[in-house]
């Protein structure tokens, strides 16, 4: 069957009823601290993690990244050997991003073979194994089901197809909200699990409980470790996604922005 990515809705649905949100102790603070954190350590987060602040700034209105694109850019100048993969997720930001011809040869890291085909499809079309690349990297677990998570989203958000059994997105929400364990520790992945359900309206999937241990497990500089059992430093990846995340879950809507920034009029 011909799976339409078009019909799938974005519309996002109320995530939480009242007395939920009311049982989330300290939400309003744990985000407070989250952008103060990732504000004062912009100078210092990965090129994507920019991206990602980008998407915050987009979606939430959040001023204090209203600069990240002009971050970003700086990176792709002062690093040229990792410029061609730095442009291509430009995208994210940039509808109208323009690739050099060798950019795409950087494409060689598996989560990137899954998400970049839906990022430029609507531009260069799908592969015609990117169906069969789909469904082994579900197979694969971990990081690699969220990614096929955020593929979907870019593939719906750029209007593609892709020949996929019906029931195939339904199967990639409920295999992400299986990566969210009921523990105590929380982990990277299940808190990108968790922010990847909510953008997409899917924040039923993820009980208010890890919700909660997700503010619980906040470092007192704001952000988040890799994994809560294991103290360190704060991680930029943990820490963003938790405040996207806790974003959705503080300020839910019907609909929101697109992840990806769309074309310029």
């Amino acid at each position: 069957m011909i799976f339409s990515i078009i019909a799938v809705s974005i519309l996002v649905t109320v995530l939480l009823l009242p007395s939920a949100n009311e049982a989330l102790q300290g939400l309003d603070q744990t985000v407070t601290k989250a952008i103060n954190y990732l504000e004062k350590t912009e100078d210092s987060i990965q090129p994507y993690g920019l991206l990602f602040l980008n998407v915050i700034y987009r979606r939430f209105g959040v001023q204090e990244f209203a600069n990240t694109l002009q971050l970003y850019d700086q990176e792709i100048t002062e690093y040229p050997d990792q410029a061609p993969i730095l442009r291509v997720f430009r995208r994210i930001a940039d509808h109208n991003n323009q690739l050099q011809p060798e950019d795409l040869e950087a494409v060689t890291e598996d989560t990137d073979r899954i998400t970049v085909p839906a990022l430029y499809c609507d531009r260069l079309g799908l592969p015609s194994d990117y169906p069969t690349l789909l469904d082994a990297a579900m197979n694969m677990g971990n990081y690699l089901i969220t990614h096929v998570f955020l593929a979907v989203i870019w593939m719906q958000e750029n209007g593609c197809e892709v020949p996929m059994p019906n029931d195939f997105v339904e199967n990639v929400y409920h295999a992400t909200a299986a990566l969210i364990d009921d523990n105590s520790v929380v982990t990277d992945l299940e808190i990108e699990a968790a922010a990847f359900l909510y953008m997409v309206g899917q924040g039923a999937l993820v009980d208010n409980a890890f919700i909660n241990r997700v503010i619980a497990v906040q470092n007192d500089d704001g952000g988040w470790f890799a994994s809560s059992d294991m103290p360190g430093e704060s991680f930029w990846h943990a820490s963003i996604l938790a405040l996207l995340l806790l974003l959705h879950v503080e300020y839910p809507a019907d609909s929101y922005p697109p992840m990806l920034a769309p074309a310029s009029p």
